[in-house]
């Protein structure tokens, strides 16, 4: 990490700092779920009785890969968290093992997540979640390569969150623009082979003629996004070893036990935080499913697949600015600046409003050209605008609960941030929605209020909690921090 960048977080003007540190991490969070918005533009346009189906399906199982995402995730943001306040500390040697230990505990979580997914995806994707018709037929083994793969996404996501706690912000981005423009070339390819295509992306067939490539449909946006990740880790890897020092033969040791434990016992809240989120939205679908959708008519589960991932992007430009202030208050309590450390997560939680509230604008106004370029059938338009219009809204109450419970757990306090998300999903959503969808006069638009009641809740419980401050008291009465 540079001194300027130290300087910055722990010195400097601190609302431009964190503006500063926090654009490109939020901008580089909403680029990764350009992954999901490229694969579902190009399914799309297959055309036929294809797209439809193959939209449901994708816009399930991204959510049933995102579980394992957000897993891994929740470890990085307790490596980020334990490194941040190393560096804060000035204690490289420590900075190292407990990026090369994480860095093992993460590849085995991907073997593991790879043999599941391999042997139960259609019990998950048929009998958990209710998929039916084309919709499961075409998500099975999608979804299958999806987690079979999941280490692409687990690295990629785990040594961004590294390189963003030694100070980095903006190479990432670079990296996630250029990923994504290689994911929409091999989509097209991969998906299209040399068959028909949109004239707008028909000059993928030269290409699938010349290396040969078959016509994959869904399959081929499942590969096309695996490779696409994997290249992008080639040079992260590399930034990481010559720039910041780290992975080097020194440090790269066999695994030990008290720095994964240390990792697991800060990182296991934050990734049980963040599975609640995930399972919230899973169970939506499910109701969805099995309340408006039959075997010949996934409308309404398509029209949810196409929603939910513009709503991915409000919750990963929320980790973004979650992230910027996880580091500056890891550092900052690392230096004994308690009081910079709470107000950091202030303006983190400002910023992000403001794009919050810019991002439902855009999909209020716009909202069925937006939808429309995906899937212009009006069985879909309608319960997708609805969403748009209850839910949009809400998004400041989402990206507020994520950036302050982010904040929390820069601070170690990663139980009480688990604790309050668990009092408003297990405590409101789930069973208002259970409930609600077992009245026989339920509609889906009473469950996207249920939604959009549950993020502002989670905003007004956030902002409490961190008010009061107590997330800090074991950093002022010296509580011990997990090292390595």
């Amino acid at each position: 990490m540079s001194e300027a960048s130290a300087k910055r977080i722990l010195s400097g003007p601190l609302g431009a700092a964190v503006l500063r540190f926090g654009t490109p991490l939020a901008l580089g969070m909403g680029l990764q779920t350009a992954f999901n918005l490229i694969d579902a533009f190009v399914i799309s346009r297959l055309g036929g009785a294809t797209a439809g189906p193959a939209l449901g399906a994708i816009g399930i199982c991204d959510q049933l890969a995102a579980l394992g995402t957000i897993v891994s995730y929740g470890l990085s943001v307790a490596t980020a968290t334990l490194i941040s306040r190393k560096v804060g500390e000035r204690q490289p040697d420590a900075v190292k093992e407990i990026a090369w230990q994480s860095v093992l505990l993460i590849a085995f979580l991907s073997l593991v997540f790879g043999v599941l997914g391999g042997v139960g995806a259609s019990v998950v994707l048929r009998d958990i979640v209710g998929a039916k018709g084309e919709v499961a037929n075409l998500g099975v083994p999608y979804l299958r390569v999806m987690l079979s793969g999941s280490f692409t996404i687990f690295l990629l996501m785990h040594l961004t969150s590294v390189q963003r706690a030694l100070g980095s912000s903006k190479t990432p981005v670079g990296m996630l623009v250029a990923s994504n423009v290689l994911n929409l070339v091999l989509a097209v390819v991969l998906v299209y082979g040399p068959g028909d295509a949109p004239a707008i992306l028909s000059w993928g067939r030269p290409i699938a003629r010349l290396l040969g490539i078959p016509r994959m449909g869904l399959m081929g946006a499942a590969w096309a996004t695996l490779l696409a990740r994997f290249v992008v880790l080639v040079p992260l890897i590399a930034i990481l070893m010559k720039r910041f020092g780290l992975f080097g033969k020194s440090s790269r040791l066999a695994p030990h036990s008290q720095t994964i434990a240390a990792i697991v016992r800060l990182g296991w809240p934050s990734s049980a935080q963040l599975v609640m989120r995930i399972l919230a939205m899973l169970l939506t679908h499910s109701l969805v499913a099995r309340a408006f959708t039959t075997p010949t008519d996934q409308t309404a589960t398509t029209a949810l697949g196409i929603v939910f991932r513009l709503e991915t992007m409000a919750l990963f430009v929320g980790l973004g600015w979650g992230s910027a202030a996880q580091t500056f208050v890891g550092q900052n309590l690392g230096a004994q600046n308690h009081e910079r450390a709470k107000r950091s997560g202030w303006y983190a939680a400002l910023y992000n409003a403001f794009m919050m509230g810019s991002l439902a604008l855009v999909y209020s106004l716009f909202g069925q050209r937006i939808v429309g370029f995906f899937d212009s059938d009006p069985e879909v338009l309608r319960p997708a605008l609805t969403y748009l219009r209850w839910v949009g809204p809400s998004y400041l109450g989402l990206g507020i609960g994520i950036v302050l419970g982010s904040a929390m757990q820069g601070a170690g306090a990663t139980l009480r941030a688990l604790a309050l998300d668990t009092l408003v999903i297990t405590g409101f959503q789930l069973p208002t929605s259970v409930l609600f969808i077992l009245w026989s006069g339920a509609t889906y638009v009473g469950l996207w209020r249920i939604v959009a009641s549950t993020y502002f809740l989670s905003a007004l419980v956030y902002v409490i909690s961190y008010r009061r401050g107590r997330f800090l008291n074991a950093v002022r009465t010296g509580a011990p921090v997990p090292v390595a």
